[in-house]
């Protein structure tokens, strides 16, 4: 298996590896939404810059992440901070820690731009096992509210140290993610 930089030829690929694999424990209608929003995602401009990473075995895309631009409402205008949504692993080849060599992947080429921090909303039981931590006891706010039950669902990475502490604000998506709809569960 290899993790590379999607292309535009990945486009299609992409989205039905979304639709296959947000679909197959969610309805049909979970994973064509899923695919949409990944496919909105790549051509917004707001989004960038975006880093967007495929798992490919035997030329068949596998996996894919994608990490987009995001703001910090309320802090100094030079903090590079992106979120990762989504991150999709095929059906028949999850549990082989697909996802998470895309994720350390997606990170490593982060810290390398010079992000700053990733923030993510997803299972308290899997992310933290990369390196993230709750982001609302850290003073960032969610593009919208997240209920207490869930609160430790979103998180952030501080990729280059000493930033967490130093701001907070609330964080505001590229438009097509910065929807109520991708903030509830």
């Amino acid at each position: 298996m290899e993790i590379i930089s999607a292309k535009p030829a990945h486009k299609l690929d992409i989205q039905h590896l979304h639709q296959q694999a947000f679909g197959a424990a969610n309805g049909k209608e979970k994973g064509v939404a899923i695919g949409e929003l990944v496919k909105s995602l790549l051509a917004d401009p707001t989004a960038e810059p975006r880093h967007s990473l495929i798992a490919v075995e035997q030329d068949t895309v596998v996996g894919h992440v994608l990490f987009t631009r995001v703001h910090i409402e309320g802090a100094a205008s030079n903090i590079a901070a992106q979120i990762l949504a989504p991150l999709a692993v095929h059906p028949d080849f999850q549990a082989k820690g697909i996802g998470r060599k895309l994720i350390m992947t997606g990170l490593d080429a982060l810290r390398k731009s010079k992000t700053q921090l990733v923030f993510v909303l997803g299972h308290p039981g899997y992310y933290p096992r990369c390196g993230f931590t709750p982001a609302g006891v850290c003073g960032f706010e969610a593009p919208y509210p997240i209920p207490a039950e869930h609160a430790s669902a979103w998180m952030v990475q501080e990729l280059m140290p000493g930033i967490i502490g130093t701001i907070k604000g609330k964080i505001r998506c590229a438009e097509t993610l910065h929807q109520p709809e991708h903030w509830r569960e």
